[in-house]
């Protein structure tokens, strides 16, 4: 009881003076519920343009749309992070890190779970390779484990792919900084593209190859140095005309050709650890229950297969 108590009093330390706790969000649990209960916290990394909210908690987006507050009333106790919008692997990794330590220290727990949405895939996983020790298990969901050929379609304007970064940063970044509260993390959507592209994944998979299929779209390791890995992802790219991101994602998803994907990441590039799906009904966007929890009418709710995989976490012992 009294180890509690001063991890309590550390955590709330680390609550008031930490800049990088600010960015993280978590929501009350449900002491009494089990079905989500896992041993270790689950923490959440976003992708790409990605956040915690934008606005506040009365009047704002959760990037995780309804996923936290689920999970939390069903016993789990979670965790959002928020990592550099715009940036290579490394750096958010880095970011990451530094926010699991956190997690760590004001839970008291020995380990967490991550789970990572697109370029959120590789950021955990970076995290898992430099704090292996802390880390139960990996999940990305449509992580972008093997490149996206949207970034290579982008890096290969060349002179048109630095325009487009310095106008986006110079932008976009601002006004999503200043919705959400966090104006400090450095962007670098140049970096973001090389990370993101065929070829940086390629390099970054060599430094961390744990549950990386070694063929083009099998499945990888389901367990390795102690940590468990699973994989999902949607293989639609137009799944509900009212929802907003529809024109974006679907002429994003022409990239891919014939080959299956979710409009901004390929069905083989998400193979990761053990594949629970790969061909759910979901956008790259419906993943993660955006826009406002806009999908196809007959698509499996997302935040039902976030449960599900908490209950999974929660048999294996994790």
């Amino acid at each position: 009881m009294k180890s509690k108590l001063i991890t309590g009093l550390v955590g709330l330390t680390l609550l008031g003076s930490s800049s990088a706790f600010a960015a993280i969000q978590t929501t009350p649990t449900n002491s009494k519920a089990t079905y989500a209960k896992t041993k270790y916290p689950i923490v959440f990394n976003h992708g790409m343009f990605g956040f915690t909210r934008l606005g506040v908690p009365e009047f704002g987006l959760d990037y995780f749309y309804q996923v936290l507050p689920d999970l939390a009333s069903n016993g789990a106790t979670v965790y959002a992070t928020q990592v550099s919008p715009l940036n290579s692997t490394e750096v958010r990794g880095e970011q990451l890190v530094k926010q699991v330590e956190e997690v760590l220290a004001i839970t008291g727990a020995k380990k967490v779970n991550l789970i990572g949405h697109s370029h959120g895939g590789p950021t955990t996983r970076y995290a898992a390779g430099v704090m292996p020790s802390k880390i139960a298990s990996v999940t990305t969901v449509a992580g972008v484990n093997k490149g996206s050929k949207v970034a290579d379609l982008l890096l290969s304007t060349g002179v048109g792919a630095q325009v487009v970064s310095a106008f986006v940063e110079a932008t976009l970044m601002p006004v999503m900084n200043w919705a959400q509260g966090k104006p400090n993390l450095p962007t670098d959507m140049n970096a973001s593209l090389k990370s993101l592209s065929t070829e940086g994944s390629l390099a970054f998979n060599k430094r961390f190859p744990n549950g990386i299929p070694s063929t083009e779209c099998g499945q990888g390791t389901a367990v390795t140095n102690g940590i468990y890995n699973y994989s999902w992802t949607g293989n639609k790219t137009v799944t509900n005309v009212l929802d907003p991101d529809t024109i974006v994602v679907g002429l994003a998803g022409l990239a891919f050709g014939f080959t299956d994907n979710d409009g901004l990441v390929g069905t083989c590039s998400a193979h990761f650890g053990k594949v629970i799906r790969d061909d759910y009904a979901h956008n790259h966007l419906d993943e993660v229950n955006q826009i406002l929890g806009l999908r196809g009418l007959f698509s499996p709710d997302p935040v039902e297969l976030y449960r599900q995989h908490a209950n999974r976490l929660k048999l294996a012992g994790l």
